[in-house]
């Protein structure tokens, strides 16, 4: 924890997160993880202290890497469409 937490890296995990929540193949399971990441972000925008941002920071990383095993188990075992999810 000798560094700390640019804003770029900040923007760098948010975009990182988005991406990979996307790759999820199950419509609820993305819409949930697109709305955890906006959540968490905007609940967590306000923080100055640089203890706390390298904890949530630590906290992102680790949810990325959950979020990418996920959507690749996800494909491993896909279902039909909802009927949301048919597009014209």
């Amino acid at each position: 924890m000798a560094t700390s937490v640019t804003k770029m890296q900040v923007l760098s995990m948010y975009k990182n997160l988005l991406r990979e929540s996307q790759k999820f193949a199950n419509y609820n399971f993305r819409s949930y993880a697109l709305r955890r990441v906006r959540d968490a972000f905007k609940a967590n925008k306000t923080l100055s202290d640089p203890k706390q941002i390298q904890k949530e920071y630590q906290f992102a990383k680790e949810n990325l890497d959950i979020i990418r095993r996920q959507a690749a188990i996800g494909d491993m075992y896909k279902t039909e469409k909802l009927v949301i999810e048919n597009v014209r």
